[in-house]
Protein backbone atom coordinates (compact mmCIF):
# COMPACT_ATOMS: atom_id res chain seq x y z
CA UNK A 1 0.00 0.00 0.00
CA UNK A 2 1.20 3.70 -0.78
CA UNK A 3 2.02 6.33 1.26
CA UNK A 4 -1.59 8.41 2.49
CA UNK A 5 0.09 10.89 4.47
CA UNK A 6 -0.88 13.60 2.83
CA UNK A 7 -3.51 15.79 4.14
CA UNK A 8 -7.13 13.82 2.50
CA UNK A 9 -9.45 16.15 1.17
CA UNK A 10 -12.01 16.98 2.86
CA UNK A 11 -15.94 16.39 1.58
CA UNK A 12 -19.19 17.89 2.78
CA UNK A 13 -21.63 14.81 3.91
CA UNK A 14 -24.71 16.12 3.04
CA UNK A 15 -23.27 16.98 -0.46
CA UNK A 16 -22.11 13.50 -0.99
CA UNK A 17 -25.21 12.00 -0.02
CA UNK A 18 -27.34 13.97 -2.37
CA UNK A 19 -24.64 13.05 -4.72
CA UNK A 20 -24.34 9.06 -3.82
CA UNK A 21 -28.42 9.24 -4.45
CA UNK A 22 -28.86 11.08 -7.01
CA UNK A 23 -26.21 8.83 -9.19
CA UNK A 24 -28.22 5.90 -7.95
CA UNK A 25 -31.86 7.35 -9.11
CA UNK A 26 -29.95 7.56 -12.55
CA UNK A 27 -28.78 3.73 -12.34
CA UNK A 28 -32.50 2.79 -10.84
CA UNK A 29 -34.28 4.90 -13.67
CA UNK A 30 -31.82 3.24 -16.67
CA UNK A 31 -31.86 -0.44 -15.22
CA UNK A 32 -36.07 -0.12 -14.98
CA UNK A 33 -35.68 -0.23 -19.16
CA UNK A 34 -33.54 -2.60 -19.46
CA UNK A 35 -34.76 -5.86 -21.08
CA UNK A 36 -34.39 -9.47 -20.30
CA UNK A 37 -32.34 -9.86 -23.40
CA UNK A 38 -30.15 -7.02 -22.09
CA UNK A 39 -29.64 -8.02 -18.44
CA UNK A 40 -27.82 -11.08 -20.13
CA UNK A 41 -25.26 -9.39 -22.18
CA UNK A 42 -21.74 -9.55 -21.16
CA UNK A 43 -19.47 -6.64 -19.82
CA UNK A 44 -16.24 -5.49 -19.73
CA UNK A 45 -15.92 -6.91 -16.60
CA UNK A 46 -14.80 -10.73 -16.93
CA UNK A 47 -17.57 -12.83 -16.79
CA UNK A 48 -19.87 -10.51 -15.45
CA UNK A 49 -23.91 -10.00 -17.26
CA UNK A 50 -25.26 -6.91 -17.18
CA UNK A 51 -27.57 -8.37 -14.47
CA UNK A 52 -24.47 -9.20 -11.91
CA UNK A 53 -23.24 -5.59 -12.85
CA UNK A 54 -26.26 -4.55 -11.78
CA UNK A 55 -26.59 -7.09 -9.16
CA UNK A 56 -22.71 -5.16 -7.61
CA UNK A 57 -24.12 -1.45 -8.01
CA UNK A 58 -26.79 -2.00 -5.56
CA UNK A 59 -23.63 -3.36 -3.50
CA UNK A 60 -22.23 0.08 -3.66
CA UNK A 61 -24.93 0.94 -1.35
CA UNK A 62 -25.57 -2.71 0.53
CA UNK A 63 -21.95 -2.15 1.72
CA UNK A 64 -22.61 0.48 4.25
CA UNK A 65 -25.64 -1.52 5.60
CA UNK A 66 -23.71 -3.95 6.24
CA UNK A 67 -20.86 -2.54 7.82
CA UNK A 68 -22.71 -0.28 10.14
CA UNK A 69 -24.26 -4.14 11.58
CA UNK A 70 -20.93 -4.73 12.32
CA UNK A 71 -19.14 -3.60 15.84
CA UNK A 72 -17.61 -0.21 15.77
CA UNK A 73 -13.80 -0.16 15.85
CA UNK A 74 -11.91 1.46 18.60
CA UNK A 75 -10.08 3.59 16.85
CA UNK A 76 -9.64 5.08 13.31
CA UNK A 77 -6.50 3.89 11.57
CA UNK A 78 -7.19 4.40 7.71
CA UNK A 79 -7.32 7.23 5.52
CA UNK A 80 -10.02 7.68 2.85
CA UNK A 81 -6.89 7.35 0.72
CA UNK A 82 -5.74 4.13 1.87
CA UNK A 83 -9.15 2.61 0.13
CA UNK A 84 -8.61 3.06 -3.21
CA UNK A 85 -5.50 0.33 -3.04
CA UNK A 86 -7.13 -1.94 -0.70
CA UNK A 87 -10.37 -2.81 -2.47
CA UNK A 88 -7.94 -4.99 -5.15
CA UNK A 89 -8.04 -7.30 -2.33
CA UNK A 90 -11.58 -8.24 -1.91
CA UNK A 91 -12.41 -8.46 -5.93
CA UNK A 92 -12.53 -12.18 -5.88
CA UNK A 93 -15.34 -12.17 -2.98
CA UNK A 94 -17.49 -8.97 -4.26
CA UNK A 95 -17.48 -11.23 -7.84
CA UNK A 96 -18.70 -13.86 -6.06
CA UNK A 97 -21.48 -12.19 -3.97
CA UNK A 98 -22.99 -9.52 -7.00
CA UNK A 99 -23.23 -13.22 -9.23
CA UNK A 100 -25.06 -14.69 -5.73
CA UNK A 101 -27.25 -11.46 -5.21
CA UNK A 102 -28.33 -11.72 -9.69
CA UNK A 103 -29.45 -14.96 -8.96
CA UNK A 104 -31.42 -13.92 -5.37
CA UNK A 105 -32.96 -10.58 -6.57
CA UNK A 106 -34.45 -11.76 -10.52
CA UNK A 107 -36.35 -8.23 -10.61
CA UNK A 108 -33.38 -5.69 -10.30
CA UNK A 109 -35.80 -2.98 -9.51
CA UNK A 110 -37.06 -4.27 -6.49
CA UNK A 111 -33.75 -4.83 -5.37
CA UNK A 112 -32.32 -1.62 -6.32
CA UNK A 113 -35.37 0.03 -4.65
CA UNK A 114 -35.06 -1.63 -1.34
CA UNK A 115 -31.49 -1.18 -1.30
CA UNK A 116 -31.88 2.79 -1.30
CA UNK A 117 -34.33 2.38 1.23
CA UNK A 118 -32.12 0.86 3.31
CA UNK A 119 -29.22 3.28 2.69
CA UNK A 120 -31.31 6.36 3.16
CA UNK A 121 -32.43 4.62 6.47
CA UNK A 122 -28.86 3.98 7.53
CA UNK A 123 -27.35 7.12 6.91
CA UNK A 124 -30.23 8.60 8.77
CA UNK A 125 -29.77 6.29 11.92
CA UNK A 126 -25.51 6.96 12.50
CA UNK A 127 -23.92 9.81 12.77
CA UNK A 128 -20.82 10.50 9.74
CA UNK A 129 -18.19 10.08 12.77
CA UNK A 130 -19.60 6.29 13.33
CA UNK A 131 -16.44 4.19 12.62
CA UNK A 132 -16.43 1.28 9.94
CA UNK A 133 -14.49 -1.22 9.64
CA UNK A 134 -13.70 -1.61 5.90
CA UNK A 135 -11.20 -3.31 3.95
CA UNK A 136 -8.72 0.05 4.30
CA UNK A 137 -8.76 0.28 8.20
CA UNK A 138 -11.12 1.80 10.16
CA UNK A 139 -12.88 4.86 8.63
CA UNK A 140 -15.65 7.22 9.52
CA UNK A 141 -19.20 6.82 7.86
CA UNK A 142 -18.69 9.69 6.11
CA UNK A 143 -16.02 8.88 4.56
CA UNK A 144 -16.78 5.70 3.53
CA UNK A 145 -19.64 7.21 1.81
CA UNK A 146 -17.53 9.30 -0.57
CA UNK A 147 -16.00 5.87 -1.96
CA UNK A 148 -19.46 5.17 -2.79
CA UNK A 149 -19.14 7.86 -5.36
CA UNK A 150 -16.53 6.34 -7.03
CA UNK A 151 -17.93 2.86 -7.13
CA UNK A 152 -21.08 4.03 -8.90
CA UNK A 153 -19.37 6.45 -11.20
CA UNK A 154 -17.17 3.60 -12.37
CA UNK A 155 -19.38 1.17 -12.79
CA UNK A 156 -22.44 3.66 -14.42
CA UNK A 157 -19.61 4.33 -17.19
CA UNK A 158 -19.11 0.01 -17.28
CA UNK A 159 -23.21 -0.45 -17.68
CA UNK A 160 -23.28 2.49 -20.02
CA UNK A 161 -20.62 0.57 -22.60
CA UNK A 162 -22.13 -2.68 -22.01
CA UNK A 163 -25.88 -2.07 -23.13
CA UNK A 164 -25.73 -0.14 -26.28
CA UNK A 165 -27.50 3.09 -26.58
CA UNK A 166 -27.96 3.60 -22.95
CA UNK A 167 -26.56 6.83 -21.68
CA UNK A 168 -27.04 7.29 -17.75
CA UNK A 169 -26.23 10.77 -16.99
CA UNK A 170 -23.36 11.54 -14.02
CA UNK A 171 -24.31 13.53 -11.44
CA UNK A 172 -21.97 16.41 -11.04
CA UNK A 173 -21.01 15.92 -7.68
CA UNK A 174 -20.25 12.48 -8.11
CA UNK A 175 -18.32 12.68 -10.86
CA UNK A 176 -16.45 15.62 -9.27
CA UNK A 177 -15.84 13.36 -5.87
CA UNK A 178 -14.88 10.29 -7.92
CA UNK A 179 -12.38 12.35 -9.83
CA UNK A 180 -11.14 14.24 -7.12
CA UNK A 181 -10.58 10.71 -4.45
CA UNK A 182 -8.55 8.90 -7.77
CA UNK A 183 -6.59 12.00 -8.51
CA UNK A 184 -5.66 12.26 -5.04
CA UNK A 185 -4.49 8.90 -4.94
CA UNK A 186 -2.13 9.23 -7.67
CA UNK A 187 -0.64 12.02 -5.77
CA UNK A 188 -0.62 9.26 -2.32
CA UNK A 189 0.87 6.47 -4.71
CA UNK A 190 3.87 8.51 -6.51
CA UNK A 191 4.85 11.64 -4.18
CA UNK A 192 6.40 14.53 -5.52
CA UNK A 193 6.43 17.51 -7.08
CA UNK A 194 7.50 17.56 -10.49
CA UNK A 195 4.53 16.66 -12.47
CA UNK A 196 1.08 18.35 -12.45
CA UNK A 197 -2.23 16.33 -13.74
CA UNK A 198 -4.92 18.05 -14.61
CA UNK A 199 -8.52 17.33 -15.15
CA UNK A 200 -10.68 20.03 -15.53
CA UNK A 201 -12.79 21.14 -14.05
CA UNK A 202 -12.66 18.95 -10.99
CA UNK A 203 -9.13 18.53 -10.26
CA UNK A 204 -5.51 19.20 -10.51
CA UNK A 205 -2.17 17.66 -8.09
CA UNK A 206 1.38 17.59 -8.09
CA UNK A 207 2.53 13.91 -7.85
CA UNK A 208 5.74 11.99 -9.30
CA UNK A 209 9.59 12.58 -7.65
CA UNK A 210 11.74 15.23 -9.32
CA UNK A 211 12.42 18.99 -9.08
CA UNK A 212 9.28 20.44 -7.22
CA UNK A 213 8.30 22.91 -9.60
CA UNK A 214 7.36 26.63 -7.81
CA UNK A 215 6.23 28.93 -10.67
CA UNK A 216 5.22 29.53 -14.59
CA UNK A 217 4.17 26.84 -16.56
CA UNK A 218 5.36 23.41 -15.06
CA UNK A 219 8.23 21.43 -17.19
CA UNK A 220 5.82 17.94 -16.36
CA UNK A 221 1.83 17.97 -17.74
CA UNK A 222 -0.60 15.76 -17.88
CA UNK A 223 -4.62 16.83 -18.68
CA UNK A 224 -7.44 14.83 -19.86
CA UNK A 225 -10.88 14.54 -18.87
CA UNK A 226 -12.49 13.43 -15.97
CA UNK A 227 -14.26 10.15 -17.27
CA UNK A 228 -10.81 9.32 -19.09
CA UNK A 229 -9.28 10.08 -16.04
CA UNK A 230 -11.43 7.51 -14.47
CA UNK A 231 -10.76 5.14 -16.80
CA UNK A 232 -7.54 5.00 -16.45
CA UNK A 233 -7.28 5.16 -12.49
CA UNK A 234 -9.45 1.97 -12.93
CA UNK A 235 -7.51 0.23 -15.58
CA UNK A 236 -10.43 -0.11 -17.82
CA UNK A 237 -8.44 2.47 -20.52
CA UNK A 238 -4.47 1.89 -20.83
CA UNK A 239 -1.87 4.94 -20.86
CA UNK A 240 -1.36 3.89 -24.17
CA UNK A 241 -4.46 3.36 -25.74
CA UNK A 242 -5.36 7.06 -24.26
CA UNK A 243 -2.39 8.28 -25.76
CA UNK A 244 -3.15 6.65 -28.81
CA UNK A 245 -6.79 7.87 -29.28
CA UNK A 246 -6.01 11.45 -28.07
CA UNK A 247 -7.81 11.39 -24.98
CA UNK A 248 -4.73 12.45 -22.66
CA UNK A 249 -1.82 15.30 -23.55
CA UNK A 250 0.91 14.26 -21.53
CA UNK A 251 4.17 16.80 -22.05
CA UNK A 252 7.50 16.46 -20.37
CA UNK A 253 10.21 13.49 -19.45
CA UNK A 254 8.26 13.11 -15.95
CA UNK A 255 5.01 12.94 -17.91
CA UNK A 256 4.38 9.17 -18.23
CA UNK A 257 1.98 7.69 -15.50
CA UNK A 258 2.06 4.23 -17.00
CA UNK A 259 4.19 2.88 -14.29
CA UNK A 260 1.62 4.29 -11.63
CA UNK A 261 -1.73 3.11 -13.24
CA UNK A 262 -4.14 1.44 -13.10
CA UNK A 263 -4.80 2.71 -9.18
CA UNK A 264 -6.88 -0.03 -8.69
CA UNK A 265 -9.21 -2.52 -10.77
Amino acid sequence: MPPAKKRTRSYDPAKIRAAVLAQFGNVRAAVATLTPEQLALPTRLGDWTVRDLVAHLGMTLRAVSRLVGLPEPAQQDGTLLDWPFAIAAEAPDIAAYAKELAERHPDPDAYLAATEERFTADLDAHPGTRLLATSAGALPLADYVVTRTVELVVHTDDLNAAVSGLDIRYDRQALAACTRLLADALAAKAPGGSTEVRVPPYAVVQCVAGPRHTRGTPPNVVETDPLTWIRLATGRVTWQQALQDAAVSASGERADLSAYLPLMT
